[in-house]
């Protein structure tokens, strides 16, 4: 049987006044990236909510990516690269011992119990592993998907599923003002997707 394609994903989070009292809108934005035989192609998504907070956009942008990529029944080797520790550690580390448990975690409710649960069913339809970053740090694509994520809570606006990149003019106009000299995408892309 061939190897399923490989899809690598970074995704972001942005809640404008997180924390704070009263409804704060949010957004979450990711690159999404697929070796086809012309090359490495790349596609935007991004997601809005009203009233949210990081960790919940966190969660819903990894749903929302999983299940695009699996429409028509696609099924890849999916890498999902954030700075959410809470996301990763989450599901990493916590959410199995949560479903092993019922669903129960020893120091009283799982907060935002039903987006883990849906995370979980959503990663299920790939071989999803989940990698952290540290955010805010020059790494090109995390910092697209921040760009991403904080357009989509400002302009409250969410993409018509999974659409064409801005990316590669988005890295050409930084790389021009001299930032990331020197950064390959593509070459990014292979090292990422060696991991899987």
């Amino acid at each position: 049987m061939a190897p399923l394609p490989i899809a690598v994903l970074h995704l972001d989070e942005s809640c404008l006044g997180n924390g704070r009292e009263g409804d704060n809108p949010g957004g979450g934005g990711g690159l999404v990236e697929i070796r086809t035989v012309s090359g490495v192609q790349r596609r935007d998504l991004y997601i809005h909510a009203p009233a949210t907070t990081n960790n919940r956009m966190a969660l819903g942008s990894a749903i929302a990516a999983l299940r695009l990529l699996a429409g028509k029944g696609a099924r890849l080797r999916v890498l999902i690269v954030s700075d959410s520790e809470y996301l990763v550690k989450g599901m990493n580390e916590w959410a199995p011992g949560w479903e092993a448990r019922g669903w129960k975690r020893k120091g009283g409710p799982i907060e935002n119990l039903h987006l883990w649960q849906a995370l979980v069913e959503s990663a299920r339809l790939h071989e999803t592993r989940f990698t952290w970053v540290r955010g805010h740090r020059g790494h090109p694509k995390n910092e697209y998907a921040n760009d991403l994520a904080i357009a989509a809570a400002r302009e409250q606006k969410t993409s018509a599923g999974i659409v064409e990149s801005g990316f590669l003019d988005w890295l050409a106009a930084r790389q021009a003002k001299g930032m990331f000299e020197g950064y390959d995408p593509d070459r990014e892309f292979d090292r990422e997707a060696a991991a899987l």
